[in-house]
């Protein structure tokens, strides 16, 4: 995700804007992008009401293309993808922005990305106590089990309230489908944190109260695209809770072009890019060329 990072600021790429169709509630993802190696496409669906369903709520592939010829080189789960390398960006931005000390972390929906989301925060920092809270209590349990048997050695908890989640926790991490926001409107209760938002993808979808914009000197996002397409962007810019010139990439950060958080309060959105789908999905790609694995299409 770094090595997309500095395409991303190198400008050697191209990427239009995604295709977002909604259909019904539902929404149908289309994601080319083009780079000097590869080019590929992912394609997803986000179907909300399959939680309810046990179905996974994101489906779809990523299709990599020959550069030269346009031939197709290989099919990946793109739900599987998407999972990793997202979990993979917000733990880039732990390593950047959050506190080098910080050892805890709060996840709030405990979805699958919820599960990627603590996994790479825990390869940032050295962390020992990761706090869950997520409305449906089971799936906050299974979760809490299945992160306990990846993370052997770190304290899972399940937080009764959202408030004592964040009382417990330095990093704070939401990956929830969420319209209003999961956080109380507290600024001090808020103080002092370290924000990671990955689940608002819409305008209408929200997870960050007023009081976390009043806290932050910057908001770090992972692409300029998100200025249009997540509500926590657009409706903090048009009330005014922040300032155009407070958004940064976090890619000018890894880059060394800007210095990265001097503590307070900090913020990473994500809604993520076609760039760092291609540019992982080549990885996993030539690995797969290497150690023979995978299942040959004629």
């Amino acid at each position: 995700m770094e090595n997309a990072y500095a395409i991303d600021l190198s400008g050697k790429f191209e990427m239009p804007p995604r295709m977002h169709i909604n259909h019904e509630g539902n929404s149908l993802l289309y994601m080319p992008c083009f780079t000097g190696k590869i080019f590929g496409t992912k394609i997803l669906s986000l179907f909300p009401a399959n939680a309810s369903k046990d179905k996974p709520v994101i489906q779809g592939l990523v299709l990599l293309n020959d550069p030269e010829t346009g031939a197709p080189l290989a099919l990946l789960d793109g739900a599987k993808l998407t999972a990793v390398r997202t979990g993979a960006v917000g733990g880039v931005a732990v390593r950047h922005i959050a506190p080098e000390n910080a050892a805890t972390v709060g996840l709030i929906g405990a979805g699958v990305q919820g599960f990627y989301q603590v996994l790479f925060a825990c390869c940032a920092r050295k962390i020992e106590r990761v706090a869950l809270y997520d409305l449906n209590r089971v799936k906050c349990a299974d979760l809490a089990e299945k992160l306990q048997e990846a993370l052997p050695g770190i304290e899972i908890s399940v937080s009764a309230s959202v408030e004592e989640l964040i009382e417990a926790s330095e990093i704070i991490i939401t990956a929830t489908p969420a319209i209003d926001p999961v956080l109380p409107d507290d600024q001090e209760l808020l103080r002092g944190r370290h924000y990671i938002g990955i689940g608002s993808y819409k305008p209408e979808m929200r997870e960050f109260p007023a009081a976390v914009y009043s806290l932050v000197e910057k908001v770090y996002i992972d692409t300029e695209n998100s200025l249009k397409e997540s509500g926590d962007l657009i409706t903090p810019l048009y009330k005014g809770w922040i300032k155009p010139g407070q958004i940064v990439k976090l890619g000018e950060v890894i880059g060394g072009k800007i210095p990265g958080s001097t503590g307070g309060t900090t913020l990473f959105k994500s809604v993520g890019m076609a760039l760092f789908d291609i540019t992982l999905s080549e990885l996993i790609y030539r690995s797969a060329l290497k150690n023979k694995i995978g299942t040959l299409l004629d």
